[in-house]
């Protein structure tokens, strides 16, 4: 399997695009399309981490904490990220960060925190703004069908715990081509009416170039007229933290210690 799978993988579960401004989430050293021979998954990535993956014939370390921040001038082994980034590139090691924009993700780091602390009716803290789009095309009735599939398969049509959602209304499209055009219905240079379905669907936004895609590949007519326009409803299930109800109620000095299971630290 290839780097790159690894990678649309990870990234059908926490988009980049959901990291927050300052982080550096996604591939920061290898070649994606390189095949991969084994994954280290760790916290941070040190000049240790690296030589394990190394010593164990990975080629791969997928990380939460990026090792790069900001950008680097020169790369002379004087700290440990440099050093680390020497030791990955020397040894053809991708290092993947998948950071924020897993926090940011409600079955994320957050969610499996409240998974272990056994969390109910859980919900989004602070819900991720302007990551929602609405898709409205125009198709001949008789091809809908087929044209909402396409969406819905590129990844439309998700609201909360429904799937393949789009409203469909019906009207009269007018159209007239030039001499030069090979129109699927008409004829050139005749005006014509065509009975078709308007359909809008949402999606989230970082799908809209896949999302044309489909459309354009499924859509029978020779120019497809569509609009994509932003939504300020938020995208359920993205945005930073998560609340939660505990099952049972309890005192505040028995709660706290239910955090070692993530540290020793209080």
């Amino acid at each position: 399997m290839k780097i790159s799978s690894i990678i649309q993988a990870l990234e059908s579960l926490a988009h980049p695009s959901l990291q927050e401004s300052y982080d550096n989430a996604g591939l920061i050293t290898g070649d994606k399309s390189a095949e991969c021979t084994g994954i280290i998954c760790s916290l941070d990535v040190t000049e240790e981490v690296v030589q394990e993956a190394v010593s164990k014939g990975c080629n791969m370390i997928v990380a939460h904490h990026p090792i790069i921040f900001r950008g680097l001038k020169k790369i002379t082994g004087s700290n440990y990220v440099e050093k680390t980034i020497i030791a990955a590139i020397k040894n053809d090691i991708a290092i993947y960060a998948i950071h924020t924009n897993l926090d940011n993700v409600i079955h994320g780091v957050s969610g499996k925190m409240a998974e272990l602390l056994q969390l109910q009716s859980t919900r989004v803290l602070s819900p991720a703004e302007g990551q929602l789009k609405k898709l409205y095309t125009f198709v001949p009735a008789d091809h809908a069908a087929v044209v909402r599939q396409a969406l819905f398969t590129a990844g439309a049509g998700h609201i909360g715990q429904y799937d393949e959602c789009s409203f469909n209304t019906s009207g009269a499209g007018t159209f007239k081509g030039s001499e030069a055009t090979k129109p699927f219905v008409g004829e050139p240079g005749k005006p014509h009416n065509e009975n078709e379905i308007r359909i809008e669907t949402v999606f989230p936004a970082w799908l809209e170039g896949s999302l044309v895609k489909a459309l354009l590949a499924a859509h029978p007519y020779e120019e497809v007229a569509y609009d994509i326009i932003s939504l300020t409803n938020n995208l359920p299930g993205t945005g930073s933290g998560l609340v939660g109800e505990l099952p049972v109620a309890m005192p505040e000095e028995e709660f706290w210690p239910c955090f070692g299971l993530f540290s020793n630290a209080r």
